[in-house]
C-alpha cells in the first residue's frame, strides 16, 4: 500500500509536474514559438496539472454524477480550435500563478528530483545485494540437497546391497496363474 503511494507520487512528480514545469520555462524563455506549438504546449501543461490534481482529489470528485462526461467536455474545451480553452486558462489563471511562485516550484521540484534519485539508488543497491544473497542461498540449499541424496544413496547401498539380477522377475510365480475356462 505504501509502496504504491510512493510510486504513484513519484510518477506524478517526475512524469507530469517536472516535465510540465520545464515545458513552461522553455516556452516562456523563447516567446517566438509558433502559435500552434505554443497552443499545444499550453494544452499539455494544463493536462499534466489536471492529471496531478485528479489523482489527489479523485476520491472526493469521482462520485459526482456524470463526472467522466464533464471531464471529457472540459478536455475537448481545452483543445477545440474554436474555443481555444487551453490558451485562455493558461494566460488568465496558470501563467500568473506559476510566474509568482516559479522559484518555489523550481526549488521543490529540484529537491524532489534529487530525493527520488537517492531513493532509486538506495533501492537499487539493496535489491542487488538482496538478490545476490538470495541467489547464493538457493545455490547452498541445492548443493545441500544434492549432497544429502548422494549420502543417503551410499548409506542404503552399504546396508542393503542390490540383489544380483535375475532372469525371472520376483513378482512372477510359475504355477499360480489361473486359467479361465469358458
Amino acid at each position: 500500500m505504501m509502496e504504491d503511494f510512493i510510486t504513484r507520487s513519484l510518477l506524478m512528480i517526475l512524469g507530469y509536474a517536472y516535465p510540465a514545469f520545464q515545458c513552461f520555462k522553455t516556452m516562456e524563455k523563447s516567446r517566438a514559438h509558433s502559435d500552434e506549438l505554443r497552443f499545444w504546449c499550453q494544452y499539455w501543461i494544463i493536462m499534466a496539472i489536471l492529471t496531478i490534481l485528479e489523482r489527489i482529489a479523485d476520491a472526493v470528485i469521482s462520485w459526482v454524477p456524470m463526472y467522466g462526461e464533464l471531464k471529457l467536455a472540459f478536455i475537448i474545451y481545452l483543445w477545440y480550435p474554436k474555443t481555444k480553452g487551453s490558451g485562455y486558462i493558461y494566460e488568465r489563471l496558470l501563467r500568473p500563478f506559476v510566474t509568482d511562485h516559479e522559484t518555489d516550484f523550481e526549488t521543490r521540484l529540484t529537491q524532489w528530483r534529487d530525493k527520488a534519485w537517492d531513493l532509486a539508488f538506495f533501492y537499487y543497491q539493496n535489491c542487488s545485494e538482496l538478490g545476490k544473497q538470495s541467489f547464493f542461498q538457493v545455490l547452498e540449499y541445492m548443493a545441500g540437497q544434492s549432497s544429502k541424496k548422494t549420502q543417503s544413496i551410499t548409506k542404503k547401498s552399504k546396508k542393503n546391497p542390490l540383489p544380483p539380477p535375475n532372469e525371472t522377475p520376483t513378482f512372477y510365480k510359475p504355477g499360480k496363474t489361473k486359467r479361465h475356462e469358458y
